[in-house]
């Protein structure tokens, strides 16, 4: 009894591991079929309806993948009506690197939009704009590599034999005087409806950072974004201030005349003690009540530099980059 016991235990184990060779082979049969039924080919042709709305260092990138998607790239003049150079390639964007870029246009450039782009000079801006006449939209802050006559010349070309600049903004390029402003604006006044200088956006100071390009529909900007400043004459970005009881008053002014709150927008004023920030900028008592602080200073930051907070996996708030350093002396000290 106990021999035929062993023999069907036997039995079944062998019909176990029978039935797992077999379902293993099958299963590495059906991975080679699958490895055999794919092959290298061609991208999917939804991959090209992609292209279109990438930035143009992931456009650059996807060039490099295979020919098919070279050639797209490079052939497709839909794709670089539109062109926005912003970090990391506008520190390295230089007037010979521009041109080759906007050529692919073919001249029906719509849209330059150069960001922080130091190396640009007033003759790769000249030529760039000879070459596409078409331009409605050109945004060249903080290009400093640019001169007041330069931007100057750009406009006046853009405006030449019916060419309508509808948007322009310059703020960040040194030394733009009043004299400069009106000589702009006396070409935007020249081809500019009167209707569509009336749709001038108020600016305000917490949206001045935002991508607000990407989206001209939705929230047109037209004219200059730069104005002459009520308070101080000089020419600089001139904000609109969002609180409610100063509509009705004069409260449009550069930042250096009216210091205004980095989160909401709004001025803070006189009776009113700029709170302390971890990062420096300005806010007002309410914005500054709602922001979390760092463990030790009791400081906030800003949305600008909530990057630089430094998280602690032991409880669920930050510290700062001052407490930071401090933290890591106190840690360096205690270990030597």
């Amino acid at each position: 009894m106990e021999i035929s016991h062993v023999v069907e235990d036997n039995r079944n184990e062998n019909m176990q591991n029978s039935q797992t060779l077999l379902s293993s082979k099958s299963c590495v049969s059906s991975q080679n079929e699958y490895t055999q039924e794919v092959e290298p080919g061609p991208p999917h042709e939804s991959l090209f309806l992609v292209l279109a709305y990438l930035p143009l260092f992931e456009l650059l990138a996807m060039s490099e993948v295979c020919m098919s998607l070279r050639d797209t790239v490079h052939n497709d003049v839909l794709l670089w009506l539109n062109i926005i150079v912003e970090r990391p390639l506008s520190l390295r964007l230089s007037d010979e690197i521009l041109m080759k870029i906007t050529s692919k246009a073919s001249g029906r450039l719509k849209t330059l939009v150069l960001i922080n782009c130091e190396k640009i000079t007033d003759d790769g801006l000249q030529l760039v704009v000879r070459k596409n006449p078409h331009i409605n939209k050109l945004f060249l802050p903080e290009c400093t590599g640019l001169t007041p006559e330069g931007v100057i010349r750009a406009v006046k070309t853009l405006s030449e034999n019916h060419h309508s600049l509808k948007s322009l903004r310059i703020h960040g390029i040194y030394n733009i005087k009043k004299d400069h402003l009106n000589t702009i604006r006396s070409y935007f006044q020249m081809k500019l409806p009167q209707q569509e200088h009336q749709r001038q956006q108020p600016i305000l100071f917490h949206h001045r950072n935002s991508p607000e390009f990407r989206n001209e529909e939705s929230n047109p900007m037209i004219g200059i974004d730069v104005d002459i400043c009520p308070k101080c004459n000089n020419v600089s970005m001139v904000y609109d201030c969002p609180r409610e009881t100063c509509k009705k008053k004069s409260c449009k002014a550069c930042n250096l005349c009216i210091p205004r709150c980095e989160e909401c927008g709004e001025c803070i004023i006189e009776s009113e003690e700029l709170e302390a920030t971890a990062c420096g900028d300005n806010l007002c008592s309410n914005c500054w009540l709602q922001l979390p602080k760092c463990n030790f200073c009791n400081q906030p930051y800003c949305k600008l530099h909530i990057n630089h907070q430094h998280r602690l996996s032991s409880s669920n708030g930050f510290v700062c980059d001052a407490c930071h350093v401090k933290f890591v002396a106190m840690l360096g000290a205690c270990y030597c």
